[in-house]
């Protein structure tokens, strides 16, 4: 049974990529895995919309929208939880540019595609406005009202249950923390108004949760 998001993914993958919608169903396929919560259609589709916020609405200027949204329906393509670090994104990266070239993109645009997931493993320093929007995208759930960042903490902690408690604590201690160290978590200046205030007291205070 296809679901609400899904309709509205295929809406974005017409409009904006154009490729044969064979290709999405597969991804689609991809994000139904079972050992997914967060990281499903849903998040694909949020991805997108926050693109739309940061475009439409916000202004901000990209020079491929088509690129910026197949990187969105395709960077979590490759998730499994038990990955070494940056071997999800990576391979992800490389499923879109072989992707991306079979049905008829150059392999500049498919490596630009690429180019911008990999960026998603950190969301350190985009090189251009089209990876900053998709960055700032699939981060503002940071930045979402505390029922929302709730849900989103509890949807990955079940994606990683394999991780003992302790270790949990540890490591997502240690990542929120990378965060809130920035100089600023979004890239755009749109996405730093939307979202940074929010994103900060959202990860200050699930850190004061881990390490009381």
């Amino acid at each position: 049974m296809v679901s609400g998001p899904e309709i509205e993914l295929d809406l974005a993958w017409q409009q904006h990529v154009g490729l044969p919608g064979e290709l999405l169903r597969r991804l689609v396929e991809r994000h139904r895995e079972p050992h997914r919560r967060y990281h499903t259609v849903g998040h694909v589709v949020w991805v997108i919309r926050h693109v739309r916020e940061l475009v439409d609405t916000d202004g901000v200027e990209v020079a491929d929208r088509g690129a910026v949204v197949a990187a969105a329906v395709f960077h979590d393509a490759v998730y499994e939880p038990t990955a070494p670090p940056r071997a999800n994104e990576v391979a992800s990266a490389s499923l879109a540019r072989r992707e991306l070239v079979d049905h008829g993109w150059s392999s500049e645009r498919a490596g630009a595609v690429g180019a911008m997931i990999e960026v998603t493993v950190d969301h350190v320093a985009p090189p251009d406005t089209d990876t900053a929007v998709l960055c700032d995208a699939d981060l503002a759930i940071l930045g979402a009202d505390p029922a929302g960042y709730r849900a989103y903490v509890e949807q990955v902690r079940v994606e990683y249950a394999h991780v003992p408690d302790d270790a949990w604590r540890t490591g997502r201690a240690a990542v929120l923390t990378s965060f809130l160290d920035r100089d600023r978590i979004y890239a755009t200046d749109a996405g730093r108004e939307r979202w940074e205030a929010h994103a900060r007291a959202n990860l200050a205070a699930e850190i004061a949760t881990l390490t009381c």
